[in-house]
């Protein structure tokens, strides 16, 4: 996730969040798009441009989206990768996410993070 991670703060990434508008507002990823499921076929072109790579990302790890990613990449018209452990593991990995109330931020949960060091060492 480190290469993700770097990637994502240069910018260099569109990021799509999926999920409906009330996970939305709880939280999601700096800087992300907010394009459900259901109107990525509809609204995905108007959004995105096809020369920039598309990182996606649902819940978290239980989730069943596993359709984003096909659904925006029929004949290969964007370059798309999935977010493993969704919005849930980007908060409990410690990274700042913004709600409708603002930026927020929680301690990193030492079962999904390295507590003292800045990476898992993978």
């Amino acid at each position: 996730m480190n290469t993700l991670r770097a990637s994502l703060r240069r910018c260099q990434t569109a990021r799509i969040n999926s999920r409906s508008t009330e996970s939305w507002d709880q939280g999601h990823v700096p800087a992300a798009i907010h394009l459900p499921t259901a109107l990525i076929p509809e609204q995905a072109g108007q959004l995105l441009d096809k020369e920039v790579p598309v990182v996606t990302y649902c819940w978290g790890p239980g989730c069943n989206r596993r359709p984003v990613p096909r659904s925006l990449s029929p004949n290969c018209a964007y370059q798309v990768k999935e977010m493993l452990g969704g919005f849930e593991y980007w908060a409990r990995e410690g990274f700042e996410f913004e709600t409708w109330e603002g930026s927020r931020r929680r301690e990193a949960d030492p079962l999904t993070a390295p507590v003292d060091a800045d990476d898992c060492g993978c």
